[in-house]
C-alpha cells in the first residue's frame, strides 16, 4: 500500500463527500470510495439496521443486497455483527470463505454459496450515535491485507462524519418544508373560516390525531385542497 497515495485519495474523497447534495449521493460515493481505496474490494454497500430487519444503502451491485437479506434471516455475520455492536469491536472479518468459520457457521457456509470469498464489516459511528455498517466484499478468499483493513477502518472513519452530516442536513431541510407546509395550511383555514393562528393549528392538532395522519400530511392535504373535506 502506498500510504502517501492513499493519503491524498482520502483527501480528494473527504471534499468530494462534503459537496454531495443529498443523503443518497454521499452513501453512493462512500461505497464506490470503498472500492477504488480498499485493496481487494470488489463490491461495498452500507447496512442499517432496524431492530433484527436489515436495509442496504448504496450498494455497488445486487450481490451486496443478497448477503445483507441472508445475515438478517439468519441474525449472524460479520456486517450484521458490525451495525448491531456499539460496544467491543469495531471491525469484523472473515478472511477467507473457503474454511470454516466458528463464529458464523451458518452464515459462512451459505455466502461461499452465494460467490463470496472474503468480506470485512466497519461499524460506521460518531461520538453520538451508531449509523450502520460499511461492508466490504471480495469473490477471491484470502483478498483482504492488513492495509486493506487499515484503509477500510480509515474510509469508515470518514464515512460516518460525512453520513451524520448529510443526514443532519437533510433532516433539517425536511424540518423547514415541515413548518413551511403548516404555516400556509393554517393560513389557508384561518382565512377560510375566520380562525385565529392557534385555533387554525388546532384545526391541524385534531384531525391529526384522530385519523391518525401525520401532521405535515394534514397540512399539505389542506394546502393541495384548500380544506380537509
Amino acid at each position: 500500500m502506498d500510504w502517501r497515495t492513499f493519503a491524498q485519495q482520502m483527501a480528494s474523497m473527504a471534499r468530494l463527500l462534503l459537496a454531495e447534495e443529498s443523503v443518497g449521493a454521499t452513501l453512493a460515493r462512500i461505497t464506490s470510495s470503498a472500492v477504488e481505496l480498499v485493496e481487494g474490494c470488489e463490491a461495498a454497500g452500507i447496512l442499517l439496521l432496524h431492530g433484527r430487519q436489515v436495509e442496504t444503502l448504496a450498494p455497488t451491485e445486487e450481490l451486496v443486497i443478497a448477503s445483507d437479506q441472508l445475515q438478517a434471516r439468519l441474525g449472524e455475520g460479520p456486517c450484521f455483527d458490525a451495525a448491531a455492536t456499539s460496544k467491543g469491536e469495531r471491525v469484523y472479518r472473515i478472511a477467507d470463505l473457503t474454511e470454516v468459520q466458528p463464529r458464523w457457521p451458518a452464515y459462512s457456509v451459505q455466502a461461499r454459496e452465494l460467490g463470496w470469498g472474503s468480506m470485512m464489516g466497519f461499524l460506521l459511528f460518531t461520538e453520538d450515535e451508531d449509523l450502520g455498517a460499511l461492508n466490504v466484499c471480495s469473490r477471491e478468499p484470502g483478498a483482504f491485507t492488513e492495509a486493506s483493513e487499515t484503509a477500510g477502518w480509515l474510509l469508515a472513519s470518514h464515512a460516518s462524519v460525512a453520513f451524520s452530516s448529510a443526514r443532519t442536513h437533510a433532516q433539517m431541510e425536511r424540518a423547514v418544508a415541515t413548518r413551511h407546509v403548516i404555516g400556509e395550511a393554517m393560513g389557508i383555514l384561518m382565512g377560510s373560516h375566520r380562525l385565529t393562528e392557534d385555533q387554525a393549528f388546532d384545526v391541524l392538532r385534531r384531525y391529526s390525531q384522530e385519523n391518525n395522519v401525520k401532521l405535515r400530511d394534514v397540512a399539505r392535504r389542506v394546502c393541495e385542497g384548500g380544506g380537509l373535506q
